[in-house]
């Protein structure tokens, strides 16, 4: 192949993989009055991943992937504490 060729795969690669980060970014949706310590943890991953992302700016995204992988696990953890607290509310 040549260099011409690899451009169009590689540039859709990354624009897929730009659009399934912006769809899922972090949100506080954990009631804090029911699991203060869940929603705190839930905060702290919002800011983390605002903080990766004003630095993928800074560097022009030229960081090889890992702040962007950093990111989607930022999404993962996410998820996981709000798949906790509907566990615990459950429970209750």
């Amino acid at each position: 192949m040549t260099k011409r060729t690899l451009v169009i795969p590689v540039t859709l690669a990354a624009v897929l993989l730009c659009g399934v980060t912006l769809a899922q970014e972090p949100v506080v949706d954990i009631n804090a009055s029911m699991h203060p310590h869940l929603a705190a943890a839930q905060r702290a991953v919002v800011e983390a991943n605002r903080a990766i992302s004003e630095s993928q700016r800074e560097n022009k995204w030229d960081m090889h992937g890992h702040a962007e992988k950093a990111r989607q696990l930022l999404v993962e953890v996410n998820n996981e504490l709000k798949a906790a607290a509907e566990t615990a509310n459950r429970r209750k």
